[in-house]
């Protein structure tokens, strides 16, 4: 039975909500009348129900795969969350008014699964089936694609964008190899290395990767060799995040089960704990920057939030009437009006205000 939409008692609440006033009003005494004894009490705090969606975004046309806020400028810029959809497509949502102001077509009408910023809303990566990571220049109104870079791997995997000057990112990509990681600086698109056995490379950050036997890896770049691996699910990983904080990440998978888990300070992954899932399927998971909570994304259509500190389940989010592929959470300045999105098969993208 869903946790929000339990029915259990609902008729014995509606008689109490009549009777209330009434012995509140007449003060009526307890009287012979009365056949039977009261056996037992218990004064409970009711649940609170969870949240509708603030606003909800309507007009891709097709399913929903990726979504990524730009919200951090200062006024009068406007508050923009991109999606990128199933049918090729990347909308710009302006978040004030509820409304696309740009459409942008760069991947041959082939889903869209990765949309990221690079130092601010004017310069846009995205990822699709089309095999391209396409770089874009959308200032003064422009929606063009300056550089593309073709990926040789056809799979789903979205790439990684990682800041490392002003104007330089590494990104990490999924190779033609099954096992391996192919690594760029941008914009340049020099290689810097190749993940795989027994090659060595400048020294860079550690990277974290899901694979389809379900174990999550983590590669050393400076050696160009996995340093640690833990098996975490028995189905391919879905989805990943890590908090650098607390050395501490989680993944999800098709199964029923999302894995917590950290790493040591000989930079070993360990299993953290493990918590069971109603039902299976996570298509993505984002740790809030603030690393109090969590959003998972579920093939059985519902948005679930979680405590980081303690995986405590907090609430089911129940809107969409398909399979929620991403989730996202904004970055506002003003922590009051950060927001959580999620995109579905539905074709919608719901906005969720969380924060409190």
């Amino acid at each position: 039975m869903h946790p929000w939409n339990s029915t259990v008692g609902s008729a014995s609440l509606k008689l109490m909500l009549k009777l209330l006033p009434r012995l509140f009003q007449r003060r009526i005494l307890i009287e012979d009348s009365m056949k039977s004894k009261v056996a037992s009490l218990r004064v409970a705090r009711m649940a609170l129900s969870p949240p509708d969606p603030q606003f909800v975004l309507r007009g891709t046309s097709a399913a929903v795969h990726t979504l990524h806020f730009s919200c951090g400028g200062q006024e009068p810029d406007v508050p923009i969350l991109f999606s990128g959809s199933q049918n090729g497509f990347i909308h710009v949502w302006n978040l004030k008014t509820h409304r696309v102001d740009m459409t942008l077509d760069g991947h041959g009408r082939k889903s869209v699964y990765c949309v990221e910023t690079m130092g601010g809303k004017n310069r846009l990566l995205s990822q699709g089936r089309d095999q391209r990571i396409c770089l874009w220049d959308l200032a003064e109104g422009r929606a063009s694609v300056t550089d593309s870079v073709f990926t040789e791997n056809v799979g789903f995997c979205r790439c990684s964008l990682l800041k490392v000057a002003q104007g330089r990112w590494l990104m990490a990509m999924a190779a033609k190899a099954l096992e391996e990681v192919q690594v760029l600086e941008l914009p340049s698109k020099t290689s810097v290395c190749t993940l795989k056995p027994e090659l060595s490379c400048g020294s860079q950050p550690l990277l974290l990767a899901g694979y389809e036997d379900g174990s999550v890896v983590l590669w050393n770049l400076s050696m160009g060799k996995a340093s640690s691996q833990l098996g975490c699910h028995q189905e391919p990983v879905m989805s990943l995040d890590f908090d650098s904080e607390k050395a501490k990440g989680i993944s999800g998978s098709s199964e029923k089960v999302l894995s917590i888990w950290s790493l040591n300070e000989q930079q070993n992954l360990q299993v953290y704990k493990t918590h069971k899932l109603v039902n299976a399927g996570i298509s993505d998971i984002t740790i809030r920057p603030d690393k109090k909570i969590l959003a998972t994304a579920g093939w059985d259509h519902r948005i679930r939030i979680f405590g980081w500190k303690k995986l405590k389940p907090l609430a089911v989010l129940d809107y969409h009437t398909a399979t929620v592929h991403c989730v996202s959470f904004s970055d506002h300045t003003d922590l009051s009006e950060r927001l959580l999105a999620a995109g579905s098969k539905d074709h919608r993208i719901s906005i969720w205000s969380i924060y409190t």
